[in-house]
């Protein structure tokens, strides 16, 4: 993707949420902005992977924060829309439900209030979740019928086990913040008010380290979730001597014994 084609994209009206880049902090943020239960419709779910793979290609950003306006994150998708929605559509919210998955950058979802359905398997699909103490997580689909259509209770189960899940898919249920966070779902639970500073300290720790480091090492966690023990041991080999021939390792190294803060290129 082209500099032309990323500043298109991020030059446009989008439906449902704006895009924030501070350059100077190499942070973009994607702010849901359907107050005040900021409702996810189905053409929006499609430009907010096309914002992603922008952001991915932005040289100014080194991180991501999804984000919303208001007291709650999500509560979740447009009901109405999955009436209306084509079958061929309807086959693709998966693949733009993972696209902070598939961004190479680091991906943070800070999540407060009602994180439901289509809002929570966003946020599954982002490396980091900073959950307020006011955060609710659900996937409610056998409310109306239905299951998770965008990995929701397959990226769940990865983190919580086959029990947990099914209790949250389902029965339904809603769990706090923290119990998110002893689950494993949340990095950290944190007052609602300090949602934010909390994600900024996340942004300026992760901005510390190697851009080449981070994308490789969420690169190969991702490839590895499946991966049996000798193979993932044996991929994590393979990147570890890639990186050492890299600057910023030489960089890393230099620091360490020079006994001051490393400068990272991401070369």
């Amino acid at each position: 993707m082209t500099n032309t084609d990323v500043n298109t994209i991020l030059a446009s009206d989008f439906d449902g949420f704006r895009v924030q880049v501070d350059a100077e902090a190499e942070r973009a943020d994607i702010i849901l902005g359907r107050p005040p239960l900021n409702v996810i419709s189905m053409p929006q779910r499609d430009e907010l992977r096309r914002v992603f793979e922008a952001l991915d290609a932005h040289d100014g950003v080194r991180v991501i924060v999804l984000r919303a306006e208001g007291e709650h994150f999500s509560s979740g998708g447009d009901i109405k829309g999955f009436l209306e929605a084509s079958p061929e559509h309807v086959s693709k919210l998966a693949d733009n439900v993972a696209a902070p998955a598939r961004c190479s950058k680091p991906v943070i979802a800070a999540n407060r209030g009602y994180t439901f359905g289509v809002g929570f398997e966003l946020s599954l699909a982002c490396d980091f979740r900073i959950a307020s103490e006011t955060t609710l997580y659900a996937l409610p689909e056998q409310k109306l019928g239905q299951i998770p259509g965008s990995g929701g209770s397959a990226r769940l189960q990865k983190i919580i086990g086959i029990a947990r899940t099914k209790h949250m898919v389902m029965r339904a249920k809603r769990i706090g913040g923290a119990q998110a966070l002893e689950w494993g779902i949340a990095t950290e639970c944190v007052p609602d008010d300090q949602l934010e500073s909390a994600t900024q300290a996340l942004v300026d720790e992760l901005r510390s380290f190697s851009p080449l480091a981070q994308r490789t090492a969420k690169r190969l966690i991702n490839d590895n979730e499946d991966a049996p023990l000798s193979v993932a041991i044996e991929m994590e080999g393979h990147c570890y001597s890639r990186l050492r021939s890299s600057s910023d390792f030489r960089e890393g190294v230099e620091a360490f014994h020079a006994k001051r803060k490393a400068v990272f290129t991401g070369e």
